[in-house]
């Protein structure tokens, strides 16, 4: 392109049409269509929450978890046949299928963790938006299926897009609509065969609400941010259902609003089936994540 020529009209009517949506704060990942989440391009638009450095952590931690447990096991993985059954059925679900993902090999930039666990890994990502996290660890770890829910289809249309985008076909990651973990537990086989579940639901309470950054409070979906009155009325059903979908010693981590990490550690330790419930810390030094495993069996 060359610097110094004239604009063309489209280009003036594109950028006035961008200058009129930056006055009204709109946040200029909407305004770009794109954003970087762990190292990743991720397409961006007001269907879905803006991916965020904080939530980069859930990422990590199940990153780290595969490193050490490929650094604890020294004999080659067995496979887990019933996983791969249990996204063969995700894959044939209708009422939950999102937009279908096109397969196409994986990108030589990439740097997968080569897990000795038994594979593959079966990871649910509950209230997926963008798919930001879904596709992270479906990227990272190329033994790991991933199932990811959220009840706006049009939070799945833009997360499957993003899928698409770094080649990671229907049997690496498959799209459920629904009700938080509702669509999970409609698989047959699913109980007792999630080695993670991760969830970064709506969580701001409604009196916290007001005070939330305006473009964001004006601009991101609602839907997407809102946890109720106490801010814990999507986390409260992840937590309570959690242990009949994970697999003995699998983990839980949910992000949540700093102002409820007390009630919600105390609701994880008062959950039968759950054990190690602990409240992590967020870049900011900020209490935001739950971190808990299924008891073993």
């Amino acid at each position: 392109m060359e610097a110094d020529r004239p604009a063309t009209a489209d280009e003036l009517t594109r950028l006035r049409e961008l200058v009129a949506r930056a006055l009204k704060h709109e946040p200029l990942q909407y305004l770009l269509g794109e954003w970087s989440f762990f190292g990743m391009r991720i397409l961006t638009d007001r269907r879905a929450l803006i991916p965020r450095p904080c939530t980069e952590s859930i990422v990590e931690h199940v990153l780290q978890a595969e490193r050490r447990r490929a650094a604890a096991t020294a004999d080659p993985a067995a496979t887990r046949p019933e996983s791969a059954a249990v996204l063969a059925t995700a894959d044939q679900t209708a009422p939950h299928a999102a937009t279908s993902l096109t397969s196409a090999p994986a990108s030589a930039a990439d740097t997968p963790v080569t897990s000795t666990a038994p594979a593959p890994l079966l990871i649910a990502d509950v209230c997926t938006g963008s798919g930001c996290i879904a596709v992270a660890l479906a990227k990272h770890l190329p033994l790991a299926r991933v199932l990811a829910t959220d009840i706006s289809a049009d939070a799945l249309s833009l997360a499957a897009a993003n899928a698409r985008l770094h080649a990671l076909p229907e049997d690496r990651l498959a799209f459920l609509q629904g009700h938080l973990l509702e669509p999970l537990a409609a698989l047959p086989g699913i109980a007792g065969s999630l080695d993670y579940l991760v969830a970064n639901p709506p969580y701001i309470p409604d009196a916290e609400f007001d005070a939330v950054p305006e473009n964001v409070r004006l601009h991101e979906p609602a839907l997407a941010l809102r946890g109720g009155p106490t801010g814990l009325d999507l986390i409260r059903p992840i937590i309570a259902g959690a242990p009949a979908l994970l697999r003995p010693a699998g983990t839980l981590m949910i992000e949540l609003a700093s102002s409820t990490a007390h009630a919600v550690l105390a609701i994880a330790r008062a959950t039968p089936g759950l054990i190690g419930a602990k409240i992590m810390t967020d870049l900011e030094s900020l209490p935001r994540f739950l971190l808990a495993r299924r008891a073993d069996a």
